[in-house]
């Protein structure tokens, strides 16, 4: 059969932070199998996701931090009333495969570790803002500042603690828990955990809107639950 010949619509075009990368490239197949529609998802990082947005480029639907999604509502880049909330995501910690792993059972565990740590990294993302906030309550921000290294939005914090370049890696379990050449040291202790949830917003100019909401509703329906928890993350 020709391309000419082939009547089966468009995919469907998002754009996502990269920390829903791996769960929605999972959802998205899952979702072709079952119904027959596509759909691509660019994954970039959050900052520069929405940035695009703003900027008019054209989407169908618009996958990020819940705050974000709100912000992009407010500002009348996607409908209103069209948020989805989709997962929810903690926060882990990663040293380099070899290198001793320290000890994070509880608050002041993490804390001592974050001081004994020559380098530091964590995201650009709201996760990465909440651990500043963290560092800055624990009374420990200006002491570590120097050692901070800055993720570049889009780099995987973990590629870092991979190559070496950063001792104590901190970002989305998500994100950490396919890297190869790092230990996952676990997640953050619980009474500190920053837990974000990702949402979709659908774009104001989208004519799929119909499309969309149907693979939104399987997205957050109990058949897509697995595979949000074997990515790391839990049903919103």
């Amino acid at each position: 059969m020709t391309a000419a010949n082939d009547t089966s619509p468009a995919p469907l075009k998002g754009i996502s932070s990269m920390a829903t990368r791996l769960v929605l490239a999972d959802l998205v197949e899952a979702f072709a199998q079952r119904s027959g529609d596509r759909a691509e998802i660019e994954s970039v990082g959050g900052v520069d996701a929405t940035k695009r947005v703003q900027a008019g480029e054209a989407f169908d639907v618009v996958i990020l931090a819940s705050d974000a999604i709100d912000k992009l509502i407010a500002g009348g880049h996607l409908q209103a009333g069209s948020r989805v909330d989709l997962v929810r995501s903690g926060v882990a910690a990663a040293v380099r495969a070899g290198a001793p792993v320290p000890d994070m059972a509880n608050e002041d565990a993490l804390r001592q570790a974050v001081l004994a740590a020559r380098t530091l990294s964590y995201s650009t993302g709201p996760s990465g803002v909440a651990l500043q906030k963290l560092f800055e309550r624990w009374g420990i921000a200006e002491q570590i500042a120097s050692r901070i290294v800055q993720a570049p939005p889009g780099v995987p914090v973990g590629a870092l603690v991979a190559r070496g370049e950063v001792e104590l890696g901190f970002q989305q379990l998500s994100e950490l828990l396919h890297v190869q050449g790092i230990t996952l040291v676990g997640p953050l202790p619980p009474e500190v955990q920053i837990t974000t949830i990702f949402s979709a917003g659908l774009p104001v100019a989208t004519p799929h809107a119909a499309r969309v909401r149907d693979m939104l509703n399987f997205m957050t329906s109990d058949e897509a639950a697995e595979a949000k928890r074997r990515q790391g993350m839990d049903p919103a």
